[in-house]
């Protein structure tokens, strides 16, 4: 927590304001709106899975429609095609940002139009703070016209040739949850430069109660609002997210100066106008075996590391989908570990864990 917090929490309490509206709501957004810079609308909603649910929605996904996704990605990213009763389409990554292949996405786009199938959307995501490669997946989407759902849920505080993650698609969506760069507790937000959109996403995260005197819902709504007490949680920590972007990436500086001389270790590089906010410090190992044997050695001193994520498509619950691969994500998965990455380590914190990477390697 940053200073500012609890005197914004302690405002919602003073004038009553508890509901999930009010004040904090209104200038939560405000902050991101004007942190985006993009003449973006922004909708403070209570999680960023909740706004992946509403983003797809909004673009009309329904019972039975194909959506292409990234494989490689926790499963917020995915859920949400199930909750609409339609399916997902994974594809898999390239090896200069870990994200959405571009030769892939187009691929399977082919393919499903060659089976008479038209995908109603993309979710695309910038994992761990990098930016996936906006240009080429844009034109890919403005090519077959399908909407890009941007998922930023790590990616607060990312930019790409100087425009910042969020408004690259057609919807964005952040991420406020307790592990994310900034937090709320639990929180999400939905972007966009349409306005209708932000207006629809908050009638329909209030119960979509239509305008009335009494309770009348013509559309089936959900209770996703944020609460104006976790909303000033959010303004105190907006003010310090410039500052924990620095700290993040302070870890990964120092990470990668002490280990990038060991051939053994690899580091994800920034490609030329992106920047990450190194939400999560990663390294690629030569094998499976050596990420393990750091991952066990970590544990053993009370220190928490956790493979890369396990692709959807070898998910259980997803078993079955229809996949675009090309074995990249299952071996980022198999040799990939997050190291400890808290915007509060200290460098003796840091010097130990980089100590015990080296006696492992």
């Amino acid at each position: 927590m940053g200073e500012n917090e609890q005197k914004y929490v302690q405002e919602a309490f003073d004038t009553n304001w508890v509901a999930p509206l009010g004040p904090n709501v209104n200038n939560f957004e405000k902050a991101i709106e004007d942190y985006v810079d993009e003449n973006v609308h922004v909708a403070a909603l209570s999680s960023g899975t909740a706004g992946l649910h509403l983003a797809l929605e909004l673009l009309g996904v329904g019972l039975g429609d194909e959506v292409l996704c990234q494989s490689f990605t926790f499963s917020a990213s995915a859920n949400p095609i199930k909750y609409l009763g339609a399916t997902p389409i994974f594809v898999d990554s390239e090896s200069d940002t870990w994200n959405l292949s571009p030769e892939l996405l187009e691929k399977a786009i082919k393919d499903r139009l060659a089976q008479g199938k038209m995908p109603k959307a993309i979710v695309a995501v910038h994992l761990y703070g990098m930016p996936y490669k906006v240009a080429e997946i844009t034109e890919i989407s403005k090519k077959y016209q399908i909407p890009i759902v941007e998922d930023s849920a790590e990616a607060l505080g990312s930019s790409c040739n100087g425009i910042k993650c969020g408004s690259f698609g057609d919807i964005g969506v952040f991420s406020f949850n307790g592990n994310k760069i900034i937090t709320t507790s639990g929180g999400g937000a939905l972007i966009s430069k349409k306005e209708e959109y932000k207006k629809k996403a908050v009638f329909l995260a209030t119960q979509a109660r239509d305008e009335a005197p009494h309770y009348q819902h013509s559309h089936v709504g959900y209770n996703y609002r944020m609460s104006n007490v976790l909303a000033g949680i959010g303004r105190g920590q907006m003010e310090v997210l410039d500052d924990r972007v620095a700290a993040r990436r302070f870890n990964h500086e120092f990470y990668k100066d002490q280990l990038m001389e060991n051939s053994n270790i690899e580091f994800l590089e920034e490609p030329s106008g992106f920047y990450s906010n190194r939400w999560l410090t990663c390294i690629l190992t030569p094998s499976y075996e050596v990420r393990e044997k750091i991952r066990l050695a970590l544990l053993d001193e009370d220190i928490e590391s956790r493979p890369l994520w396990k692709p959807m498509h070898l998910q259980p619950i997803f078993k079955g989908c229809v996949n675009y691969t090309d074995g990249t994500s299952e071996d980022l998965f198999n040799r990939g570990l997050c190291l400890p990455s808290g915007s509060n380590l200290e460098e003796e914190d840091l010097h130990r864990i980089v100590s015990l990477i080296k006696n492992v390697i």
